[in-house]
């Protein structure tokens, strides 16, 4: 069972998620894989009022069947990566090129 006091979870494993991140700028992976270490150490009730994280829900993409909804979050100083939560895990999907794409808008 989820609990909002439970650490967050890590799932790194999606395959478009893996690209996003490996192939960022140097000094952009670090800043994604410092965030990524910071994120595990919270609890998802510090997850959602973090404000440097900005944890927000996705309203204009409909999630696919089975997931309750899409979420952004700052991954990046100029970078927001899209997840969903699953029992205490964060499973990432993406890191947009930009703000606009993280939306769907694009």
């Amino acid at each position: 069972m989820a609990s909002s006091e439970a650490k967050v979870r890590l799932d790194l494993n999606n395959p478009v998620f893996q690209d996003n991140l490996l192939t960022l700028q140097k000094p952009e992976r670090h800043a994604a894989l410092d965030t990524l270490n910071k994120i595990r150490q919270l609890t998802w009730n510090h997850l959602y009022l973090d404000q440097g994280l900005k944890w927000e829900k996705i309203t204009s993409i409909k999630p696919p069947q089975g997931i309750d909804a899409i979420y952004s979050l700052r991954i990046t100083q100029s970078r927001r990566a899209t997840a969903y939560r699953d029992g205490d895990f964060i499973r990432l999907l993406t890191i947009a090129p930009d703000h606009d794409a993280t939306y769907g808008r694009k």
